[in-house]
């Protein structure tokens, strides 16, 4: 991997409050994500299932996680299966993990090869009554391919259908919502990384650069900084491509005049990071471009300032509702009439701001949270207000990430990533 090993303790904390959370005499099984093919023999780049990676550190296909917390074999109550490394497999792909390598990355001492894992989960499974099976319950979740852990727990709940079934994704939408000491710090390390690569493009941008080539610089530097690259497809809309929200063709010249609305974030360690900046490609923004963009700055920093604990995210977004409304009246985007005779399932900022402000945000760029729970402390939430106005030919958002603290404002992740318009001006003309 590209990253720095982490501290095992991280993995070992998240298993024992995991555990805590099981029923008696239960099992809980996570499998690592499939290496998905393209066609002929090629392959996708392996990425691994956040689940087995939050709970064990190992980030490797073909690796099975099990939990045993009331076992009577004390040897069986943490257990992996990797695949067995071989010297074939080390001259063709590069050496997979050993058992030792696997007890360092982990801190799990019981590791067994993957050859013997049907015969020691016969064993395990006659000493428990119920099996925690891993499914993807996310809200925004929308899975058309069935994967390794889908098949397997097919073939476990056919072989023994007599267990009692048990579900790990509630436990884990609250455990990984609120991040320990150590996420905080590799996600600190993803927005640092992310920060050097927007400082890049700003000495880049210029009237007649392309779309794409503002993608190889951000890739350049996030690659030369330890990252797998981005975190999510890279968003660089120039001009009225701001208006398409998911717009990640990446493939038109940006044109003096225009702005360029960046949501480009960088990977460290499978944390994320989700920035959004929208800066002139000229190097200054026109007088209305720059009263929307100080309109939409203005909503991110009084959003910022609700996301503490106890904050309901249903609630939170009516209030930025308002925020958002006030400011679009002030630009002369609504008046007092549109607001007074909106409908309330879809209010009138939403012609022009028509997304949610904030999600959570950890080895996900949408991570996992429980939305009708209250904020905690050390949850971390993006804050991404935007103005969207596809008759004047352009589109801002501004998007930090934000660490819930214990009382007063949030710790904003992407402090030191220029804002301010006329910081960014100043970088540009320099």
């Amino acid at each position: 991997m590209k990253y720095h090993q982490i501290d095992n303790a991280l993995f070992i904390k998240n298993r024992k409050n995991f555990a805590a959370k099981m029923q008696p005499s239960s099992l809980a099984v996570f499998n690592s994500n499939d290496v998905y093919p393209i066609s002929a023999d090629s392959t996708l780049p392996f990425a691994q299932h956040r689940d087995i990676f939050y709970l064990s550190g190992v980030d490797q296909e073909e690796s099975i996680l099990v939990l045993f917390p009331d076992c009577p074999n004390p040897k069986h109550r943490e257990v992996l299966f990797l695949t067995e490394t071989n010297e074939h497999i080390a001259v063709w792909e590069g050496e997979k993990l050993t058992k030792e390598a696997a007890l360092e990355t982990s801190g799990i001492k019981t590791v067994y090869w993957l050859k013997d894992m049907e015969k020691i989960m016969f064993e395990m499974m006659t000493q428990c009554d119920t099996v925690y099976i891993n499914t993807n319950e996310h809200y925004r979740a929308n899975v058309e391919t069935e994967t390794r852990e889908d098949r397997f727990t097919k073939w476990l709940k056919d072989k023994y259908p007599a267990h009692r079934v048990a579900k790990s994704n509630p436990i884990l939408q609250r455990l990984r919502a609120v991040k320990d000491p150590i996420e905080i710090d590799l996600m600190q390390r993803a927005c640092d990384i992310t920060e050097k690569g927007f400082r890049r493009v700003l000495n880049f941008v210029k009237p007649g650069v392309w779309e794409h080539e503002i993608e190889a610089e951000l890739m350049y530097e996030f690659l030369k900084n330890r990252s797998k690259g981005f975190a999510y497809s890279p968003i660089i809309a120039s001009g009225n491509n701001a208006n398409v929200l998911h717009y990640v063709e990446n493939n038109k010249e940006c044109k003096d005049g225009d702005l360029i609305l960046f949501d480009t974030a960088a990977e460290y360690a499978n944390y994320s990071s989700d920035l959004s900046r929208t800066i002139p490609v000229s190097g200054r923004y026109s007088k209305r471009q720059r009263a929307v963009y100080d309109a939409v700055n203005r909503v991110k920093k009084d959003a910022s300032k609700l996301l503490v604990p106890g904050t309901l995210w249903a609630e939170y977004h009516v209030e930025v509702g308002h925020l958002m409304t006030s400011e679009l009246l002030g630009l002369g985007l609504l008046d007092k009439a549109d607001v007074k005779n909106e409908n309330p399932d879809w209010p009138a900022y939403k012609k022009y701001f028509m997304h949610g402000t904030s999600h959570h945000i950890g080895l996900d760029t949408h991570d996992y949270g429980i939305l009708a729970e209250p904020m905690q402390e050390n949850m971390i939430f993006t804050v991404e207000p935007g103005i969207y106005i596809p008759e004047e030919g352009f589109g801002i958002r501004l998007e930090d990430d934000l660490v819930v603290q214990k009382s007063g404002e949030p710790f904003n992740l992407m402090g030191n990533i220029p804002i301010e318009a006329e910081e960014i001006e100043e970088l540009m003309n320099k």
